[in-house]
């Protein structure tokens, strides 16, 4: 989860590793540190500091570090507490070689207290330090660097992803990884280690993957990756096709707000990559699945975590709908350790915005090892979780800066709903002009989204007149119920307020014992087959004093009901999802604002969790 970036080249190092930290914050923001290898002196200096990068640059304008070689991270904190003595880099006991780490090393302790009785001196309360003084321990005589980071890493247990320097081989940098992403990017006159592209995207998009076990030695004009018996991989390298702006603000005031409203762009783009202009064929040219065994397979199990877990909720409805299968959903980490009932005869679609999630890789491995057929849906080229599965489908979303997910969010839903489609084609679960139908719906969608974000200062004065309620209850009934948990789930992440998802019907067993005037009910009540359902569910909050905020759609009535509604344009209810998540991300967004809150890096929270 922590943001790692290495340099080796001829450019002063310090401004490129402090802007692509920068660039790394969203991987978390509990404390950081560099560490260069001083030109001209053979010496090694590292800089720390608590809290966010904003602190460390400011120690560095004070005490700048000059060299052309180095490692930066930025911590979201394990083993602990966040702390300046706790921040990374760690070094060795004679200061020489500098580590920075992201992952868990579950036999730390273990390996301490052998390295304490052997003479070695620790200074932090980290799992990483373990990693630097093994390293020292094989790093004698002539044993190169990467040597020695070998037979250290074969003494863990856990997962890691690490970048390396030693003053004694001063143009040298080491990488490699086990369960957490680290990713080569390859320059002119010089090379970069990065655990995310977003750090790397205005140097280069020449990316390599490191897979598992894989440890990479670089320079400034060279690569070469080993495994960790010391083997030589050969690697390739692959151009990714994000750019450097997408990563940026770009005018708006957060990362979050900026990719809410890149939403509409984003579902128009997947449709046209989909589906062909005056073709209702669905195309998906990165799947690598053949038809045949997509048609031949019973049932489906989704495994996803946090949003991407609410995606495949919504994924169930969908898919059960369309295509008359049997789905399950799972969330991942729980998937993992039970003994799931998936056969040959199951496809196991695993979503993740990043592609890295540590207990989602894990399902899918779990999946794989009982012969089930896996493909990912993911926004990142090459990523481990792309790299595992079968097959993929992206969600082009381009990067997402923002620690609470959106855009990835609604991309996973229109995956979702054109594979769908293209299941129930191959299953002919659905006729060609019943395909034709939802298409058309889906290709209009964008334009739908669009005028949501057209209203978005109604949105805002109605989040800003609730921001001061202490609990949210979201209420949503038959495909819209993910979307009650979505909303509930990005109130908490950005506002801290507690929040609540449930399905409406359930509201009677137990949740309305929460209601009354110091609550707001969120009622997600656009036109469907079961409308009166829900207005009843609103009849009983209102009975009840609760300070209801209701998403209708634009042709209703429900003021008569209560005053603070948020219209979204009229769309068929199986497809609203697509449409309701846009309020739903405005209003947790403008209440965070509101409270004060730090909207793209809420507290104790970081973008890509590969840790379990």
């Amino acid at each position: 989860m922590c943001g790692i970036i290495g340099y080796v080249g001829e450019r002063p190092a310090q401004e490129i590793l402090l802007n692509g930290l920068k660039r790394l914050e969203y991987r978390g923001y509990d404390s950081s540190g560099m560490a260069l290898l001083l030109s001209g002196k053979n010496a090694l200096s590292i800089r720390k500091s608590e809290g966010k990068i904003s602190a460390l640059e400011n120690l560095l304008r004070k005490k700048p570090l000059t060299g052309s070689v180095g490692i930066a991270h930025t911590r979201w904190a394990t083993h602990g507490a966040p702390n300046q003595v706790n921040a990374h880099p760690h070094s060795d006991c004679k200061g020489e070689i500098a580590i920075v780490h992201n992952g868990i090393i579950e036999n730390y302790a273990k390996l301490k207290n052998e390295l304490i009785r052997e003479g070695h001196k620790f200074s932090s309360q980290t799992d990483t330090e373990v990693i630097v003084h093994l390293i020292e321990k094989f790093y004698r005589n002539s044993t190169p660097l990467e040597d020695a980071v070998r037979k250290a890493l074969l003494k863990l247990e856990g997962s890691f992803a690490v970048a390396v320097v030693s003053q004694k081989e001063p143009l040298k940098l080491v990488g490699a990884r086990l369960g957490s992403p680290l990713i080569v990017g390859l320059g002119k006159n010089e090379n970069f280690l990065a655990s995310d592209a977003p750090a790397i995207l205005d140097a280069t998009k020449e990316i390599i993957f490191l897979d598992d076990k894989e440890i990479v030695v670089l320079d400034k004009n060279s690569f070469r990756v080993i495994d960790l018996s010391g083997e030589s991989v050969a690697k390739n390298s692959v151009r990714l096709n994000w750019d450097v702006d997408q990563a940026q603000k770009q005018g708006y005031d957060h990362f979050m707000l900026k990719e809410i409203n890149e939403q509409p762009g984003i579902t128009e783009n997947l449709v046209n990559i989909a589906l062909k202009k005056g073709d209702d064929k669905i195309i998906f040219e990165d799947l690598q699945i053949p038809a045949e065994q997509l048609k031949n397979k019973k049932n489906i199990t989704i495994v996803a975590c946090g949003t991407a877990y609410h995606a495949g909720v919504c994924g169930k409805y969908i898919i059960e709908e369309l295509c008359k299968l049997p789905v399950s959903v799972d969330v991942s980490s729980e998937f993992r350790y039970r003994d799931p009932l998936v056969t040959k005869d199951t496809l196991v679609i695993a979503i993740s915005q990043s592609g890295e999630t540590a207990d989602t890789l894990a399902a899918v491995r779990e999946a794989k090892k009982k012969d089930a057929l896996t493909l990912a849906i993911c926004n990142v080229l090459g990523s481990t979780l792309v790299r595992e599965c079968s097959g993929v489908i992206y969600t082009h979303a381009g990067p997402e800066i923002g620690v609470a997910s959106t855009k990835a969010y609604t991309a996973q839903l229109m995956i979702l709903y054109l594979l769908a489609l293209y299941l129930a084609g191959l299953k002919e679960t659905l006729s060609r002009d019943q395909i034709g139908k939802f298409s058309g719906i889906l290709k209009n969608c964008p334009q739908l989204q669009k005028k949501v974000l057209d209203d978005q200062d109604a949105i805002e004065r109605i989040a800003h007149r609730h921001s001061h309620f202490g609990s949210f209850l979201f209420l949503g009934r038959n495909v819209n119920y993910p979307s009650a948990l979505e909303g509930a789930l990005k109130l908490k992440e950005v506002s801290y307020i507690p929040a609540e998802g449930y399905a409406a019907g359930e509201m009677k067993h137990g949740p309305i014992a929460l209601i009354d005037e110091y609550r707001a009910v969120v009622c997600i009540a656009p036109k469907s087959n079961i409308y009166e359902k829900m207005i009843s569910n609103i009849q009983e909050i209102r009975s009840r004093r609760g300070k209801i905020i209701d998403i209708a759609s634009d042709d209703d009535d429900i003021k008569e009901l209560t005053k603070e509604v948020i219209y979204i344009p009229r769309v068929n209810e199986f497809f609203s999802p697509l449409i309701v998540a846009l309020p739903l991300q405005l209003l947790a967004y403008h209440i965070s604002v509101k409270r004060g809150c730090d909207v793209d890096q809420p507290r104790n929270l970081a973008k890509s969790v590969t840790v379990e």
